[in-house]
This record gives structure tokens, sequence and C-alpha cells, in this order.
């Protein structure tokens, strides 16, 4: 019995992972946009937020793209866009205070319904889809 027949691999499709690339590389893509444009523009040009908000559509529509492809989302870009949009949300109300709560608040929200998104598989490595 060689090493290969010993380790088990994950079934990847080639051209799922192809599209997840491709995504990603969009999802930078705009990522990089946004940051060049909030260095760019001036501060006092737009209200406070409005980036916030752009870099968590960008991250929760990277995840919601792979959802409609029946690729593995990133739990990661998945919280981090929601913590995004809501903090964003928060400066444009004039709430700034209240970011550090809303973070630790999403984050234990996601630690006690991610059993719920394992048992659904939703989330993990984009390959393995």
């Amino acid at each position: 019995m060689n090493a290969q027949n010993t380790q088990t691999t994950a079934t990847q499709n080639p051209e799922k992972a192809a599209l997840n690339k491709r995504l990603e590389s969009i999802g930078w893509g705009l990522f990089l946009i946004m940051l060049g444009g909030f260095a760019l523009v001036p501060s006092a040009t737009l209200p406070k937020g409005l980036w916030s908000i752009g870099i968590g559509v960008i991250m929760l529509g990277l995840n919601v793209t792979r959802y409609f492809y029946k690729i593995k989302m990133s739990g990661f870009t998945t919280v981090l866009g929601i913590i995004a949009i809501i903090s964003g949300v928060l400066e444009l109300m004039g709430l700034n205070d209240l970011g550090g709560a809303i973070f630790l608040i999403v984050l234990g929200s996601y630690l006690l319904i991610k059993p719920w998104f394992d048992k659904r598989q939703l989330f993990g490595k984009a390959e393995e889809s």
C-alpha cells in the first residue's frame, strides 16, 4: 500500500474551483477600488459610514454569489461583512461608540448559530464544493 492510497482527498470540482477563484479576484478588485476611493475622496465629501457599508456589501455579495453557485461560503468574510455593514449604519446614525458592543454581539451570535451552518455545510473551503 503506498502513501497515495492512505490519504483521503476531498472531492474537488475544477469548474467550481475556477469560478471561486474568479469570484475572489472580482471581490479583491472591488475591495481595492473601494480602498483607493476612500484614500482619494476627501473625508468631508461623503458621510462617514458609507465606506464601511460598501466594504460589507462587497464581502456579503461575494458570499451570496458563492451560495447561488453552490460554492461553500467563507464564514470569516460573511461575519466581517455583517460587522462592516452594521458599523457603517451606526456611523451614519452618529452612534460611533457602539461598534465594539455590536462586534461582540455579532461574533457571539455567529458562535451560537455555527452548528446550524455546519449541519448545512454552507461554510468551508470553496474548492470542496
